[in-house]
């Protein structure tokens, strides 16, 4: 891309080959480029949900493009990224209501880093908008959510979808480990153990009002109306069921995909047979798979979930023991975490003729190896999938939810992979999909 080409004629163009998986180029791409001084050389971004990991989001993406609005509903997030010499640079402009942001025509590409519960709702309507997105994991809140998201990204398959996995850019640990089992150096794997640590105990928590400058009811969207609680709000609302699934979603978007990438339980019609939450525990007191008390945190905080696979690999998402992911196979054991990668088939290299570029770029969809957000932007302007790709992550979320609807039951439950149903329990059933609260609806795109 020259600095000659309009940043409208490129994102036009570019967005006709977004879906196409080839690693042809159609557009010379580089970070340089995306970072040049001229305006028309660099696509025009919004940030919706500007908090911590949000503004670090919006860092990321500022050296790829101009950060033209920010919104947030919390009035001291969005006023302190607007004025945030890495972000806003006090040009930005700020929005309370994310499709102010949406309705702008200039944005080619928006970054989402709200609360899960709000995740796939901005999406969809980012996709139908026609931007390009980037969004913070866990993507999604029920297994409801992954067939409507995996609905818009087939229909308006020329937009680029990337999810803030960024373990799938670590090259040295989790890709290393994911080309071994791959590459069958570890044997049959038999069982994985996916230590995830365990969610927050706390509460009773004080009830009042909001304070000034957040809108709760908008903070709250499709989750039912309830009182203001401090630590409902901002981080600590991912130990709270009715806007994540604790810690099976919050890591478990992270080690679960890589456990079944490494697997090859990310495809259509993957995934677990068997769940078994009967060894979970939570902070409150439980009634029908719901938390009788609204004044705790209700997510799991000690668990131990089997996952069995038709292949007869048992995968156990577990709070005890080092947070991180160990495969056991015929071979030989691995483990492997976001600080290291130990065992016999590292220390003795297993790998060592079997794990080179070729092997990263097929790991990257046939690209070169390179940042999670270069990634995003790079198929942006060549097309392709990105690394973190909507499909496979929901096949990992599945695992994540179901593990969450396992453990709040207390029980064993069925799931058939291939028509992505709860067989034989109702009850379980049940928490496929959530009522959305009128006015906060998630859109169905056919």
């Amino acid at each position: 891309m020259t600095q000659k080409q309009s940043r409208r004629s490129f994102l036009q163009t570019s967005g006709a080959f977004a879906a196409a998986a080839t690693a042809q180029t159609y557009f010379p791409w580089t970070e340089r480029a995306f970072s040049a001084d001229s305006p028309n050389a660099r696509p025009k971004i919004g940030c919706i949900g500007v908090g911590s990991m949000g503004s670090g989001d919006a860092k990321g993406h500022a050296n790829f493009g101009d950060i033209v609005a920010v919104c947030d509903v919390d009035e001291g997030h969005r006023g302190r990224a607007k004025n945030d010499g890495g972000i806003g640079k006090g040009k930005a402009d700020s929005y309370e209501d994310y499709r102010k942001v949406l309705e702008r025509n200039d944005i080619e590409v928006v970054s989402v880093v709200t609360p899960d519960h709000w995740h796939v709702k901005i999406a969809i309507e980012a996709l139908q908008a026609g931007k390009h997105v980037f969004c913070q994991k866990p993507l999604t809140l029920t297994l409801e959510e992954n067939n409507l998201i995996r609905a818009a990204c087939k229909k308006y398959s020329n937009k680029v979808f990337l999810v803030g996995t960024q373990q799938r850019s670590d090259k040295d640990r989790f890709l290393r480990a994911v080309n071994m089992v791959q590459k069958g150096l570890l044997g049959e794997i038999k069982k994985v153990t996916v230590g995830i640590n365990g969610g927050d105990v706390g509460g009773p928590f004080k009830k009042s009002e909001p304070p000034a400058g957040l809108n709760w009811d908008f903070w709250l969207g499709q989750a039912p109306k309830v009182d203001y609680i401090k630590e409902r709000c901002h981080y600590q609302f991912r130990w709270w069921y009715e806007y994540s699934g604790g810690k099976f979603t919050d890591w478990g978007a992270h080690h679960v995909d890589i456990a079944q990438w490494a697997l090859g339980e990310t495809g259509p019609g993957s995934g677990p047979i068997e769940i078994d939450g009967t060894d979970a525990k939570h902070p409150c007191d439980y009634k029908d798979g719901y938390a009788v008390q609204d004044d705790k945190y209700n997510s799991s905080h000690d668990f131990a979930v089997k996952c069995k696979f038709a292949s007869g690999t048992e995968m156990v998402v577990t709070s005890r023991g080092d947070n991180g992911i160990l495969f056991e196979g015929s071979k030989g054991r691995m483990f492997v975490n976001r600080g290291k990668i130990t065992g016999a088939p590292i220390d003795e290299q297993w790998d060592k003729d079997q794990w080179g570029e070729a092997d990263l770029m097929r790991l990257y969809k046939d690209k070169k190896f390179e940042g999670h957000k270069n990634n995003f932007y790079r198929c942006i302007a060549e097309g392709g999938l990105p690394v973190s790709d909507v499909f496979t992550h929901c096949q990992a979320m599945a695992t994540c939810h179901l593990s969450a609807i396992a453990a709040r039951l207390g029980k064993v439950i069925k799931w058939d992979p291939k028509a992505e149903q709860i067989v034989g329990d109702p009850q379980a059933a049940a928490f496929f999909a959530r009522e959305q609260r009128k006015g906060f609806e998630i859109p169905r795109v056919s």
